[in-house]
């Protein structure tokens, strides 16, 4: 679902930032409201879980891979607009550091994942859970179905985004410049792997963590610290398994394969990804070369460990658990200085504004 830079054109980029915006600005601000009662390790953590989380491809039908968002849960503990936050900085890390996901489509993959899916997540689980218990097993169950609902949101509108493109953006002979599926291929390659595999490990994600912490801490399911202000046991139990995924990352190489639609421009001249990609996408072939406006801006941004592989690491399954560790790294580093910069001009004990 990380839509990589080429697939989709500047004016198509240029909406999605657009849409963006105003959500990021919203959400930064009631962020910087929220530091007063010390969320910033609590959105942190979820943010390093979200990265981490997204590493575990999933092999789906043709050949192509998928993975969690953690939108589900991010949404639950943190409401929608923090959650905004949380899952728009781990996707900035993982395109600007790793090339998952494009610099120019930043924009659209924040709209379909952090945007449009922490609203369906919480929207649906604050509608479901209803005012049952925060230790029912209706919290559960609510929690399992948002995230599952949420992600193949998500999924449809990547999948918009990708299919109104060879509609729209052609040459004089009709060749796509850009993505080059229409909606009739792109539509149900997107969603059914979506609503088969990946939505399933989105909901089983967000129930089961939403389970561990009715018994460890049911006051974050609330949305609320304890009284003493400090994010307690519950932060520590999701840092330790935002731990254990790290370490345990180098599964995410098992399944082989590319996510649909994130196919590099290379692969358009290469015959066996060619019928990969065809294999894919409803049997439909690609076109016969690669599409102008993708090859163009499929080169705006390198970046500095492609697909979470560093150059100096000859192991791939190491170079991958460090990605996941320097990812995390950036994350806590990119939170830390956000703390600082909200705390400056803000009145110390004792004086005033």
């Amino acid at each position: 679902m990380h839509i990589p830079d080429g697939y989709l054109s500047p004016s198509t980029c240029a909406v999605t930032y657009a849409v963006a915006l105003p959500f990021w600005f919203v959400a930064t601000r009631r962020l910087k409201r929220d530091l007063n009662t010390k969320l910033v390790p609590l959105v942190s953590v979820v943010s390093a879980f979200c990265f981490v989380i997204m590493m575990f491809n999933l092999p789906l039908p043709g050949g192509t891979t998928g993975h969690a968002v953690g939108m589900g849960i991010a949404a639950i503990l943190l409401g929608p607009w923090a959650a905004i936050v949380a899952i728009s900085l781990a996707l900035l890390i993982q395109a600007l550091f790793f090339g998952d996901g494009g610099l120019t489509t930043f924009g659209a993959n924040s709209l379909n994942m952090a945007i449009i899916g922490s609203f369906a997540a919480y929207g649906i689980y604050t509608l479901l859970a209803g005012r049952s218990a925060v230790t029912s097993w209706r919290r559960v169950i609510a929690a399992g179905i948002a995230g599952y609902l949420a992600i193949n949101v998500a999924a449809l509108a990547a999948a918009i985004e990708f299919g109104v493109q060879p509609m729209l953006f052609h040459d004089a002979t009709g060749a796509p410049l850009y993505a080059p599926y229409p909606l009739s291929v792109a539509v149900p390659a997107m969603l059914g792997g979506h609503l088969a595999f990946a939505g399933l490990a989105e909901m089983l994600l967000t129930a089961g963590i939403v389970a561990f912490l009715q018994r460890s801490d049911p006051s974050l399911l609330e949305r609320r610290l304890p009284a003493d202000g400090r994010a307690g046991f519950s932060v520590r139990g999701l840092a330790l398994i935002v731990g254990i995924l790290m370490v345990a990352s180098p599964l995410g190489l098992l399944a082989a394969g590319t996510a649909w639609g994130e196919w590099g421009a290379e692969d358009f001249a290469d015959p066996a990804a060619r019928a990969a990609i065809a294999g894919a996408s409803l049997n439909a072939p690609p076109p016969a070369a690669v599409p102008q406006g993708l090859q163009h801006l499929s080169s705006v941004w390198t970046a500095p460990f492609p697909d979470y592989a560093p150059a100096f690491l000859k192991s791939e399954a190491l170079g991958y658990m460090l990605s996941a560790f320097m990812g995390v790294g950036l994350i806590i580093l990119a939170y830390l200085a956000l703390s600082a910069l909200f705390s400056l001009g803000r009145p110390r004990n004792g004086q005033h504004a």
